[in-house]
């Protein structure tokens, strides 16, 4: 028989809804969507113009230089080790934000200061890539590399290349200024005295949102 819910009890378990978000965490979450939908956009849009195309350049042969070493055997070696410190500093943000659950003020720092590291290794990485490609003559409107029939290939492939990674190296950027603003706050002691850290658990669920793209950005523009 089906039992029926006490007049002024909640259906849900507890007693607590689970709708029962704070308001920065939530305001968050709906930064977050609106900017998926955007890099979705990109990404849409770059699909449909690549797998309507009769050929395509090879991202083995673009993207197979490395700092100091020149030309790698191995395939995608540089733009590997950038998607390893971006997740990296994902693990980082993650003990972060860990510690200030447990109220552990010292290592709150120190796993903020590691991240911060990992999103200017990234940068840095990024910014080698980039002047790069510029020197090989790649840039929005020009585009050296052939397709893999050996056809003169169309500007589409570097116009959207620089246009979402580049948007996507800015939210990293972003990512890196307002973990050091909450680094300097945790060393201030501004959490301790307010009695949590959920600044760091947004700036986490921010950092953790970049990582995520860029994995779909690997995906498109160096795997397909």
């Amino acid at each position: 028989m089906a039992q029926t819910v006490p007049v002024g009890q909640k259906w849900w378990s507890g007693g607590r809804s689970p709708f029962n978000v704070e308001y920065g965490k939530l305001m968050m979450w709906y930064f977050l969507m609106s900017d998926a939908f955007t890099f979705g956009a990109f990404l849409i849009s770059y699909g449909t113009i690549r797998f309507s195309s009769s050929s395509w350049p090879n991202p083995n042969e673009v993207f197979k230089s490395f700092p100091f070493i020149g030309e790698m055997t191995v395939p995608l070696a540089f733009v590997s080790l950038m998607t390893f410190i971006l997740i990296m500093s994902s693990v980082t943000m993650v003990m972060a934000v860990g510690a200030g659950q447990a109220q552990d003020r010292k290592a709150v720092m120190k796993w903020m200061f590691l991240t911060i590291l990992g999103g200017l290794a990234f940068l840095g990485c990024q910014a080698w890539e980039w002047t790069h490609l510029h020197n090989e003559g790649a840039w929005w409107g020009r585009n050296p590399f052939m397709n893999i029939d050996g056809t003169q290939s169309s500007t589409n492939f570097t116009n959207f290349f620089f246009t979402i990674t580049g948007f996507h190296g800015f939210h990293v950027f972003s990512g890196v200024i307002i973990n050091t603003i909450m680094l300097i706050k945790t060393w201030r002691g501004d959490f301790q005295r307010t009695g949590h850290y959920l600044m760091i658990e947004k700036a986490g669920l921010y950092w953790h949102f970049v990582d995520l793209v860029w994995v779909f950005v690997f995906t498109c523009f160096y795997l397909l």
